[in-house]
């Protein structure tokens, strides 16, 4: 039913469960599975000892960097599987919609994580997902 399913992680434990449960349903169709982050890039890096900020002389690669790894160790847990990892900067849910739109994805699945309290209200990524993707949205509970 699905072929490529697409599902965001930051590392942490609420989004694991997201990313078991997108594995889940990649190993039962036989389905390539997405894991995408986004990296806001920083514009400035703060001085230590309260000195001003200046320019990121990395341009965010540091950022990036630690996005890599970080996908590398979750792509670890699931090496059964046909997994791609994408990394790009922007708004993580904005990132997810347009990784999924890129590659065709007939599924993505994120987490509950602030589909509730204020975050659901100044906007979630679970409900921005929800909102603007252009194929079916799955939203794990995870809290």
């Amino acid at each position: 039913m699905f072929s490529k399913i697409v599902t965001g992680t930051d590392g942490s434990e609420t989004a694991a469960v997201a990313v078991a449960l997108a594995a889940q349903l990649a190993r039962q169709n036989h389905a390539t599975l997405h894991l995408v982050v986004g990296v806001h890039k920083p514009a400035a890096v703060a001085v230590p000892s309260g000195g001003a900020s200046v320019p990121d002389p990395t341009g965010g690669a540091q950022l990036r960097n630690a996005a890599q790894q970080m996908l590398e160790k979750v792509a670890q847990g699931v090496e059964d599987l046909d997994v791609e990892i994408h990394i790009e900067s922007g708004n993580p849910a904005d990132v997810i919609v347009r990784v999924a739109d890129e590659v065709g994805a007939d599924l993505i699945v994120v987490g509950s994580k602030g589909m509730s309290g204020t975050r659901r209200i100044l906007g979630s990524v679970p409900n921005s997902v929800a909102h603007k993707a252009g194929c079916n949205v799955l939203v794990a509970k995870t809290t």
